[in-house]
Formats: C-alpha cells, structure tokens, sequence
C-alpha cells in the first residue's frame, strides 16, 4: 500500500497542507510506493517557530542531561538497525549491508557526541591581574538548521544533528525528498530518547523550503551536504543573511597506484570504494592513478574481470554486492557520463550500460564500468559523476600524480597505495586535497576528528562533526571578572590594562 509522508514537527507526524507532493521510488522496482509532502515556506516557517519556542528549555538543560539523551539515542538506534538500514535499502537503493554501515558511521557521531560535557569545558584563567579572573565558556547558537543528500539519509543527519543538539541548539533536518522515511523515523527516535518536542524537527520539501530555510533570520547556522552548484548557492546565500555555513559539495576522489604497491589489495579496495553504494558516495573514488604503464596494464587486467562479476542485485538481496541507482534519471545522467567518455576517446575497458536483471526489469540498475586511458581534459574526468563509473588515469611518475589530484578543482579525498613510508609521507604533505589515506581507500575520518574537503568541495571554515563540529554550533564567550576588596582606584578613562 502506498504511504502518504508529511513532516515531524513538535513531536508527532504533520501532514503537508499544500498538497505539492513528491513521488518515492523502490529503485529496485522501479515503481512508486508512496509521496512526500513538500513544504511551502509558510510550513517551513512554523517548523522553525516551533524550533525556536524549544531552544531556551533545550538551552538552560545541562550538559550532562543531553548526554543522557544521546546515550538513550545511540541505544535506540542500535536496536532499530534492522528498520532503519531496510527503509534506506527500499528507498535509496544502497544494499542493507552498506545501509548498515552508514548507519553505524553516523552512530559514531552519536557516541562523539554523548562526550558533550568534556567537548563544552571552557578555558579559565585566575589572577591574571589584581583580583581579576578571566574565563570563557561555549553557548549554543538557537536555531540551526540542516540540508542533507539523497545518498546517506541516516549518517549525514546524525553527522549534523547530534552534535548540534548536544551542545544545546534546537534542529530543523531538511533531508532529501527521494528518501524521506529514515530521516522521519530518527526524529521519532529523538523523541523517544527523550528530546523534548521541537528539539529536533524534519520538514520535507524542495526549494521552496530550502530558500525559506536560508532566508530566516532566526536560523543562525546552516550545514549543507551535496552538490558544488547548491553548496555554492547554499553558502553564498546563508552568508549574505549572516549565517554560519558549512556547505560540503562535489568530488573527484584519486587512487593512486605506486609501482611497489600490494596490486591485488589496491584491486580490493578499488573495487568497494568505486561500485560500493554504486557509486553514490561523495568519498567514492572516481580516478584510479596508476604509476607507469606497466602498473597501469596489471591493474586494468586485474579490475576488469572483477568489474564484470560485481554481483548486481535488489537492495534487500543477501548476495548483492551493488543495488540500483537512485532514480530513473539519475541512471540516465551517468550512462550519459559514459556515452561522453567513449566519444571523447577514452577505452570502455567494462561497459555496464546495457545491464538487465531478469525480474527486476523497471529497476534502475546499470553494471559497472571502467575506462582505461582517461585523460585530464575529457569530462569524464572533469565531472562528478556519482555512479559506478571508474576512470583510469595514466601518470608517468609520482610527481604526475601527485599533481592530478592537486590541479583538480575538487579537493575532498585522496588515497595513496604504497609500501614506500617516504614516499607517503611526502605525498600526504603536499598533495592538496582535504582528505588524504595511506593504503585507506575512503579516507573518511573517525567521529572524533573532522570530516571536510578543500577547493570546490567544500565551503565554509568549519569541518563536520568532531571538535570543528562543536565549534560551528557554539559561540565562545569571554568573561572578565573582579570583585570588590574595598580599595578604589578611581576612573581610568584609557584603554584598560591588567597589570
């Protein structure tokens, strides 16, 4: 039976008033099961009123109680694993093993953010001059609002909502409106773990309600997940109206193949990290960097099979190693990525565009891909793809590849393979790319550091989650104290001084 989704506001379900809806798809099937309100900015308005009406509570609630909330969070999330990876798997196409693993990144977070008491102590100094003591503390900023991308619906929420609320903000969650069910069952589990109403709430829409978001003066912070176009948009525009932004964007991630790597452990990690998840990932990576021809000739004689016995299956199936595309569009998007890589000269060493799985006829499903002699100047290699496409890039030495990901426009991740410890370490320290991995495919860093790119990837001076993280959503605030001991020393009309 179809579903009918609407928005979470003030703790219970809010059906859209509008009746504008957005379809959602099983990208397996290929069909419809079910519709999304989309909020109109008056909608979204009340979303932040309510948002608003929370925060002084939220705010004056102790550190230490919202840990409490959060341990109760990570709980409950650990228990629904099972529901919630199935409603990703159903809605976005990611297999339930992957939508698992997402989930526990974002689960990562959580548990970061269950630490909040220690990540909020401030600096104190005492007797820095004659009875005066100087301190300073963290304080939540409000409202702060988050737009989050159709590829990771539970672990990006949790990236921006945990740690904001922990430090005592109140939370609007815009998410993608292909798969809204996950989003909306996390803020019922927020509820659950005993947030109060409007500590967390979700409304679903498309521009309207993100333009609403942006130009609210009551929102004070902004983080954003997805495309370097929006991205741009999304900081340029929050900035303008005074918010805090942190907007992640597109990428181009490299893999780089030294002479004297591991061949058949740089394969492996190619493989998960360019077809898992399709390709949906902003870490996926996209360009393979083989050093010297003869690495370049093994490795494509190594992927090549491999890349043809990717098992390509439904979601929900317990062998498939890659599900479908997002939507019908999307699919058309990369294939098209493809058309344009064969006639600009690249060789279509795996041509995965004609795949069909029997049964499964309408699914948006298309085999892997991989190109071999790409070059810099082709759009293949220029874009973002955001499919199972991988692009081999030929580089004559290790300064060529160090140079590739560095000239790119996009800086979000890198990865070098390598058994040469001076040559990753000189690669780590000059290659300009936000992310870097040693013999790690998918840099992406553990909770308690920072997530973020460089250049057109990211936008903003704060990272996600980690210590970046608590300092986006907070204000620092400076106090200098004196009591009286009885002695006066009359005015001093000069630029004060603590001698």
């Amino acid at each position: 039976m179809a579903k009918t989704l609407g928005h979470f506001i003030h703790g219970r379900p809010v059906a859209g008033g509008n009746g504008r809806l957005g379809d959602i798809y099983n990208p397996s099937l290929g069909e419809i099961t079910g519709q999304v309100a989309f909020a109109t900015s008056g909608e979204t308005a009340d979303a932040v009123t309510d948002c608003a009406a929370a925060f002084p509570g939220w705010a004056a609630t102790s550190p230490q109680a919202r840990a409490r909330v959060m341990f109760r969070f990570k709980e409950l999330i650990e228990k629904h694993m099972d529901e919630l990876a199935l409603l990703i798997a159903e809605e976005h196409g990611k297999v339930v093993s992957d939508a698992k693993g997402s989930i526990q990144r974002g689960l990562e977070v959580v548990e970061f953010a269950c630490g909040i008491p220690h990540l909020l102590k401030g600096e104190y100094s005492a007797g820095v001059a004659a009875g005066i003591d100087l301190y300073s503390m963290r304080q939540p900023l409000g409202v702060v609002a988050g737009i989050t991308p159709f590829n990771f619906p539970a672990m990006v929420p949790m990236w921006m909502f945990a740690v904001a609320i922990a430090c005592g903000n109140t939370f609007l969650l815009k998410p993608s409106e292909k798969d809204p069910s996950c989003p909306l069952r996390l803020a019922e589990l927020m509820l659950e773990a005993g947030a109060p109403p409007g500590v967390l709430n979700v409304i679903n829409g498309d521009k309207e309600a993100v333009d609403a978001i942006l130009n609210d003066p009551r929102v004070q912070a902004i983080s954003f997940v997805g495309s370097t176009p929006i991205a741009r948009y999304v900081y340029a525009t929050g900035a303008a109206n005074g918010k805090r932004v942190q907007a992640m964007g597109g990428a181009k991630n490299h893999m780089i193949v030294m002479p004297d790597a591991d061949l058949d452990q740089a394969v492996d990690a190619l493989m998960g990290a360019g077809y898992g998840s399709a390709g949906e990932r902003c870490m996926a990576v996209s360009v393979a960097v083989p050093v010297g021809d003869k690495v370049a000739d093994a490795l494509v004689a190594k992927l090549a099979p491999r890349v043809r016995a990717l098992k390509i299956g439904p979601s929900t199936a317990p062998d498939s190693q890659m599900g479908p595309l997002v939507t019908a569009q999307h699919m058309a998007r990369v294939k098209a990525y493809v058309d344009a890589g064969v006639a600009a000269g690249a060789q279509l060493a795996v041509d995965g565009r004609g795949l069909k799985l029997q049964g499964y006829e309408k699914g948006y499903f298309m085999g892997g891909c991989l190109f071999d002699r790409v070059t810099p100047d082709m759009t293949i290699y220029k874009e973002e793809i955001f499919g199972p496409v991988l692009s081999v890039v030929r580089a004559k030495d290790f300064e060529e590849a160090v140079r590739l990901p560095t000239e790119h426009e996009f800086g979000n991740g890198v990865a070098i393979f390598t058994r040469d410890g001076d040559a990753a370490r000189d690669f780590a320290a000059r290659v300009e790319v936000g992310m870097v991995g040693i013999n790690v495919p998918i840099p992406v860093p553990l909770a308690f550091h920072s997530f973020g790119g460089w250049k057109q990837s990211a936008f903003g001076d704060n990272n996600q989650h980690g210590t970046d993280g608590v300092r986006f959503y907070t204000k620092i605030k400076t106090v200098t104290s004196r009591w009286p001991t009885g002695i006066r020393a009359g005015a001093d009309f000069a630029m004060p001084q603590l001698k």
